[in-house]
Formats: C-alpha cells, sequence, structure tokens
C-alpha cells in the first residue's frame, strides 16, 4: 500500500522537477512599438515572464529620463527592446525573477558595432560574458539585416546586460531564453 501512494507522489515530483528545467521565452510581441499618434512607445521598465527590463543605470551626460524603445525587425516583423537613449548608449538589463543558469540572447544591431552580454550574480560580480568585436552585417544590399545569438551560462545568474551601440547606433534583443536553476524555489 505504502509503495502505490508514493509512486504517484514520485511521478508528481518528477514532473515537477523536469518543469522547473524548462527552457522560459520572452519575445517583446506583446508590446508596441509605436503609441496612437505615431510616436515611438517608450518606457522606463518592461515585464514580461516575470523579467523585468530595465536600463543598468539612468543616463548620466543628459538629464533625460532614462527609457526603453521597442523597435521592430523590417526584415521579420519581430519585435526587440532597446536603450531609447541614442546619444547616451547604457547597457540593458534583464532581471530574473529566479536564479537561471543559462541565458541565450538573440539580437540583431547597427552593422559593424561590437556587442556583448554579461551574466551577474545576486552581488553584482560578472558571471559569464560573451563578446563580438562587430555585430554580422548584411551580405547585399536587399538582405535584411542578420539575427544572431549569443549565450552566458553560470549556475546561479540572477540578471543579465547587454550593450555595445556607440553613440548612434543600436543593438535589440529580438529574444531572450531562459533556463531556471534545478530545484531553486526561492
Amino acid at each position: 500500500m505504502i509503495r502505490r501512494a508514493s509512486t504517484p507522489l514520485l511521478l508528481l515530483g518528477a514532473v515537477a522537477y523536469a518543469w522547473a528545467a524548462q527552457e522560459v521565452v520572452v519575445d517583446f510581441e506583446s508590446a508596441v512599438p509605436l503609441l496612437a499618434e505615431g510616436k515611438a512607445n517608450r518606457v522606463p521598465q518592461w515585464e514580461e515572464k516575470g523579467v523585468v527590463f530595465t536600463l543598468a543605470h539612468e543616463p548620466e551626460r543628459t538629464k533625460g529620463k532614462g527609457m526603453l524603445m521597442f523597435f521592430t525587425h523590417l526584415s521579420s516583423g519581430h519585435k526587440g527592446i532597446v536603450c531609447a537613449m541614442a546619444t547616451e548608449p547604457i547597457p540593458v538589463r534583464a532581471t530574473f525573477p529566479k536564479p537561471v543558469s543559462s541565458v541565450t540572447v538573440s539580437f540583431w544591431g547597427s552593422t559593424g558595432m561590437p556587442a556583448v552580454l554579461e551574466a551577474f550574480d545576486a552581488e553584482g560580480q560578472v558571471v559569464d560574458r560573451a563578446a563580438l568585436d562587430s555585430v554580422p552585417g548584411r551580405k547585399a544590399p536587399g538582405d535584411g539585416v542578420p539575427i544572431f545569438s549569443m549565450t552566458v551560462k553560470a549556475s546561479r545568474i540572477a540578471y543579465i546586460q547587454f550593450s555595445g551601440p556607440r553613440e548612434g547606433e543600436y543593438l535589440a534583443a529580438d529574444d531572450v531564453r531562459f533556463t531556471p536553476v534545478d530545484g531553486d524555489r526561492k
């Protein structure tokens, strides 16, 4: 009798454990890039699936409030999130509701600029970093802007930041895929 009662509990536990380690995808598709009057939709933060997107810090050279903006990839129609501060590039931060072990971000950006993806632990220490000296560019004038991916991994990532654009350039996150730490219940 004890054996029969424990079997469903073990199966339920195994399913819950596997579910906790499932990859979660944030894709910004519910965002509205343009407001009714045709102005860009700029927001101080965006939350989707528990992940909170903000700028890594407030502007230092300008008096404006730090904002994020949604940007549409012309070839695919996908929506991405970027720093809206064109004259003062500031890293975009994504803070996870629970620690994660892996984060992959798909990007597109200004041709020839660098791209950096950094993972941080809860104490603010860099635990992994991925970088490109130059984002991929179009192979021919009629081609769309290429989408590329970068991944960081560590045992307990609390947040990531992506950066790289210089003044007047952009780096848009098309989607963010992350795996919660197995068994974490915080």
